[in-house]
């Protein structure tokens, strides 16, 4: 499969409605669009979402990598053995630059999917796609009118997990989760993200214990890698631990206390480095006993989407929840028609759409201009 091209450029939709944390506001995507075209014409798609808040990474420093790199891979990689190598050996450039890798991985490996005639997970020799997938509820850190509401459109579709971004600030928080309460949502089907907002264990403790709500799991209620005290934090709360911006490889894993229980990992393939990489942390997640989360960057399209589902189809013995599915529900537009996006009950419903035993990622990718 020798390659023509690889480009690269950045692509932005506009949001039906911002979307905030405490890390970030967000009111179109910012996502590293690639295409890779073989010689005989055959073209694959990949998306990346470069945060500097978490890989450090930025549209443009995204754009650098794939012109550094380009001509490089333009002459090596052939096949999918070819494109294993290269992630190998470049282990500390993917580092490095994760989204931008991840946008370029997919595309290679859509194209060479095309190319052979079958699917991503044929490709890999991983297990046909199918089956249901169930999303979770994600709501923002907007105002609590628009967090009521949100909430009673998630109620009405029928979720059953739900995922809050916490403030810091207390009186909105409380009003969150007494909007949970009220509505019928108990703690245990309830994740809070506080993307990283308290400096030590004792100011996390005193504002999450006042507000009186177990929460299933936390993540990332401390700064970074302080797996000390998320450990501490969890044991003073009687919680779980989920590790997004604190488990960006997987020799980060070696450094976890005990016991296993109390972690579970945020798999989004973004931000691990591509799909491949995020393959190969699986059975390392499930031989020390975690669970995973395959989670998702705020804007991602259908692309992103269907890499997930790869992800989430290996680790459906350790799966806790899947993140993300938005599509138009979210975007004012998307890359794939139809997108990919949850339905009722917060489900995508693989045979129904007919999508696993199509080649590459199975999409049918629409024109990119205006975006």
């Amino acid at each position: 499969m020798p390659l023509k091209s690889i480009d690269a450029s950045p692509l932005s939709i506009p949001f039906i409605a911002a979307f905030k944390h405490a890390a970030a506001e967000r009111s179109m995507t910012e996502s590293l669009w690639v295409e890779a075209t073989t010689q005989s014409g055959v073209v694959g798609f990949g998306e990346g979402c470069p945060r500097e808040y978490v890989s450090a990474e930025t549209i443009s420093t995204a754009n650098a990598f794939v012109t550094s790199f380009r001509d490089e891979l333009l002459e090596k990689i052939q096949d999918l053995q070819s494109l294993s190598e290269w992630v190998g050996m470049h282990r500390f450039e993917i580092d490095r630059n994760p989204a931008a890798w991840t946008a370029v991985e997919l595309a290679l490996l859509d194209a060479i999917g095309k190319e052979r005639g079958c699917s991503i997970e044929i490709l890999l020799g991983l297990r046909p796609l199918h089956g249901q997938f169930c999303y979770t509820a994600v709501l923002g850190d907007g105002s609590i009118e628009s967090f009521q509401a949100q909430l009673s459109r998630y109620l009405a579709l029928g979720f059953r997990q739900f995922k809050i971004k916490l403030s810091g600030a207390f009186e909105r928080d409380l009003e969150k989760v007494r909007a949970l309460s009220e509505g019928g949502v108990t703690g245990d089907a309830v994740r809070a993200d506080a993307n990283n907002l308290w400096a030590d264990v004792e100011r996390a403790e005193a504002h999450l214990g006042a507000l009186d709500y177990r929460f299933f799991a936390l993540e990332e209620p401390l700064q970074p890698n302080d797996y000390a005290g998320l450990k501490r934090l969890a044991e003073r709360l009687d919680t779980r631990i989920i590790l997004d911006e604190s488990c960006m490889r997987g020799d980060q894993l070696d450094g976890l206390p005990r016991p296993s229980t109390t972690w579970i990992v945020n798999l989004r393939v973004s931000k691990m480095g591509g799909l491949l990489r995020s393959l190969r942390l699986l059975p390392e997640i499930r031989d020390r006993g975690l669970g995973v989360i395959v989670g998702a960057h705020v804007g991602e399209t259908s692309i992103l989407t269907r890499a997930a589902l790869t992800i989430a189809n290996g680790a459906k013995d350790i799966l806790i929840a899947q993140e993300g599915a938005f599509g138009t529900r979210l975007l004012t537009a998307d890359v794939a028609q139809p997108p990919l996006m949850f339905g009722k009950g917060g489900v995508i419903d693989i045979d129904d759409l007919g999508l696993g035993g199509i080649p590459g990622l199975g999409l049918n990718i629409s024109s990119r201009q205006g975006y």
